[in-house]
């Protein structure tokens, strides 16, 4: 069965390479464009977890101008919304090139390091030490699955675009977490 397959395979091969000759045709290397990417499981599950959880904790730093106790802390936050805002645009980009629909698969789940709605809810009623305590605690949990996720990403993954992604996340994760813990 296997050579069959390989005869017929190689018959189909052969005869489109005929037909592009005789046309006066040849298959030409694309390189206006690149190769699309192979994306497995893993790194499509890492991309649709990813996206939810930067908007949940996007939820949360931008409280942070108008109720946070610290100046130091409300800076941090803001730092972070922005890479925050880098980090989903990147990762929206890479779901499209995986060819997987949003989704979202992840919508409304409560999962370790996500910020949760009920944080949220509660973070628009605090201001001071109390919203300074509840961010900090949210994001420190946050950043550390982050960087959990983007290790396993990067060891399992295929894409190389999306380990790339997921390698300067989790460098960009450890720089925050110093940082937090300097005006936390």
């Amino acid at each position: 069965m296997q050579l069959r397959r390989n005869v017929l395979t190689r018959r189909t091969a052969a005869a489109l390479l005929l037909g592009l000759a005789v046309a006066g045709c040849a298959p030409q290397p694309a390189t206006d464009r690149p190769a699309p990417a192979s994306f497995n499981d893993t790194d499509t599950a890492w991309i649709q977890l990813m996206i939810p959880m930067d908007e949940r904790a996007g939820l949360l730093t931008d409280l942070a101008p108008a109720r946070a106790g610290r100046p130091a802390l409300a800076a941090w936050a803001k730092e972070t919304d922005r890479r925050l805002g880098d980090e989903l645009s990147d990762l929206r980009e890479l779901l499209r090139l995986s060819g997987v629909p949003d989704t979202r698969p992840h919508e409304g789940h409560t999962m370790p390091g996500m910020v949760g709605l009920d944080t949220v809810r509660r973070a628009k009623t605090v201001s001071g030490e109390t919203f300074d305590r509840l961010l900090t605690e949210s994001l420190r949990a946050h950043l550390v699955q982050v960087r959990m996720l983007c290790a396993s990403e990067r060891t399992s993954g295929s894409a190389e675009q999306a380990k790339a992604l997921a390698a300067a996340i989790e460098r960009s994760v450890a720089e925050q977490i110093t940082r937090l813990d300097t005006v936390a």
